[in-house]
């Protein structure tokens, strides 16, 4: 870990990081491994901690069928010995849903893939309407109660629906999502200022 001072916490996840992250969707897609390699090496040579990625990165790319990035990540953990220098974050939902099932299945298949025993952040990759939530953070309870997850994160949902999940974890005595990663840049403001920020302020 970083013993800079500008280290930023997490909401309520107990994980902290320097103000930039790592985004790992180029690992496996643009950036070969050789490359990669490099590129991780230079961000934690840099002070960088966390790395972001997801079961479906890079599942666009012509002969890619989802995981490349999290394969890569975990070659390199394993070749470098810094699993305890980094925080890893990563995805499920993209691909398969928000199912129980699918979430159980995604995990063990990520934590392959990056040759660790734990993820440091969990996330929701996107909001699953099809799927009760109580079955969503049912799961996701079940894999930090397991020690398999650190903390839970929510990205691609809307306010009112992040409002229930809370309400709902909260209501079962549920590890809430403490992170959300969402919708933000100079063309669309609007989604994040006018309800997700006041949302994730008062919670």
């Amino acid at each position: 870990m970083s013993d800079r001072a500008d280290l930023r916490q997490l909401g309520a996840s107990g994980l902290w990081t320097p103000p930039l992250i790592f985004g790992g969707n180029v690992l496996g897609w643009t950036a070969d491994e050789p490359t990669s390699f490099s590129i991780l090496d230079a961000f934690v040579a840099g002070g960088g901690t966390m790395i972001d990625t997801a079961d479906s990165y890079s599942a666009w790319a012509p002969g890619n069928k989802g995981g490349e990035s999290e394969t890569v990540i975990g070659n390199w953990l394993s070749q470098r010995g810094r699993r305890h220098q980094v925080q890893i974050a990563t995805k499920v939902g993209f691909m398969g849903g928000l199912d129980a099932a699918n979430i159980e299945r995604a995990v063990e298949a990520s934590l392959r893939r990056l040759r660790t025993d734990y993820i440091d952040l969990y996330y929701a990759h996107r909001d699953d309407l099809d799927v009760p939530l109580e079955e969503t953070l049912a799961a996701f309870d079940r894999l930090v109660k397991a020690g398999k997850v650190r903390a839970l994160g929510a990205s691609q949902i809307e306010a009112d629906r992040l409002e229930r999940a809370l309400n709902t974890s909260e209501a079962n005595g549920w590890m809430p999502y403490t992170v959300l990663q969402t919708w933000y840049s100079i063309l669309e403001r609007p989604r994040f200022e006018d309800s997700l920020r006041p949302l994730a302020q008062r919670r």
